[in-house]
């Protein structure tokens, strides 16, 4: 874990998925803690997640406000933080999914395990480390029955192979 701390604090590009998302959680690379879901079930279904941002080295290859189809798997996914951290996060642009309906709405039913304002993954104030609950990854191929996984993978090679030449200020300096 010394490693990994050392290369995202040095600017690597990490993503850290359901008890990823837990380990950079733990290892204080990202704010807050996760709790058990709110119903104190383990969730595994398809959900709704809004982009909420397009312009990250996780999410270029996104439209803002897009949602994508992408599968949770946990039971301990309830996403918390103070209140503190909740406005740094909103203000700083660093909540980059959210929960939400099919037609991109924000509300309760959408929220599958009880997040924080229905935070489904956030980045660090740098831009380079993505921690999240979903599985992109299970979302990947159409054997699956879904695709849009794909689109987090791509911006990432895309930010790899090419950086801020193509995609300008991904790292989101300023927001």
């Amino acid at each position: 874990m010394k490693e990994v701390v050392r290369f995202a604090r040095n600017g690597g590009t990490v993503i850290g998925i359901c008890n990823g998302f837990q380990v950079l959680l733990e290892a204080g690379l990202l704010p807050g803690v996760l709790l058990r879901n709110s119903s104190l079930r383990f969730v595994c279904r398809y959900v709704q997640l809004r982009v909420e941002r397009g312009d990250t080295r996780f999410t270029s290859g996104c439209r803002e406000g897009e949602v994508l189809g992408i599968p949770v798997a946990h039971g301990d996914g309830n996403y918390f933080t103070d209140g503190d951290t909740l406005k740094r996060l909103e203000g700083n642009g660093q909540i980059l999914f959210r929960y939400c309906e099919r037609d991109g709405s924000i509300t309760e039913s959408s929220n599958p395990n009880g997040s924080l304002a229905n935070i489904a993954g956030i980045i660090n104030e740098q831009g380079n480390i993505l921690g999240m609950m979903p599985h992109p990854e299970r979302a990947c191929d159409p054997i699956l029955g879904h695709t849009d996984g794909q689109k987090i993978f791509r911006s990432i090679i895309e930010f790899v192979l090419h950086g801020e030449r193509v995609f300008g200020d991904v790292a989101g300096a300023g927001r």
